[in-house]
């Protein structure tokens, strides 16, 4: 996966953390940040599958996370601009279909095995997730929780999971 693409899985990872936190404790929260981490990393590698598309994301920003936040109730009045810098660099579109894949393992398999051209990198909490990884992030799994933010982008992760199945099958 390109470097360049670096800011965008790191702020969209904190922004699905932040909107739906881990159950608590040390390896709960370090479970649901490697599967945020793995479904952020593959959403986007499916949605800037080029380095060229990397590097102009990074050239133009991805358009950060208001309308996240407005979706979720987000209260940040709270925070300083430096608190708040890393939102500039949240992607709605990776976000949502993040949290497609989350509340959907096979969707999920799916993903992988069309982005699978080393961009993904590893992805099995996100695609066979156990017992500890669900209790981990119950909040994360949770797909009515999850609705909102997958309905936004959802179609066109469907039609391109579809399209790329149909050519290659």
């Amino acid at each position: 996966m390109s470097a360049d693409l670096a800011p965008v899985i790191a702020a969209s990872t904190r922004w699905l953390l932040t909107a739906f936190p881990a159950s608590g404790g040390a390896f709960s929260q370090a479970l649901a940040e490697a599967q945020a981490r793995q479904a952020v990393a593959l959403a986007a590698a499916l949605r800037y599958p080029t380095s060229l598309d990397a590097e102009l994301v990074h050239l133009l920003g991805p358009g950060g996370s208001a309308r996240l936040d407005w979706l979720t109730g987000a209260d940040h009045r709270d925070e300083t601009a430096e608190d708040a810098g890393w939102r500039t660099w949240v992607d709605e579109t990776v976000v949502s279909w993040a949290a497609c894949l989350l509340a959907a393992p096979d969707l999920a398999v799916g993903a992988h095995r069309l982005a699978d051209r080393g961009q993904a990198g590893e992805v099995t909490r996100l695609t066979r997730p156990g017992r500890h990884e669900h209790d981990a992030a119950p909040l994360l799994r949770h797909p009515d929780l999850l609705e909102p933010v997958a309905s936004l982008h959802r179609a066109p992760l469907l039609d391109l999971l579809d399209s790329e199945s149909a050519a290659l099958g």
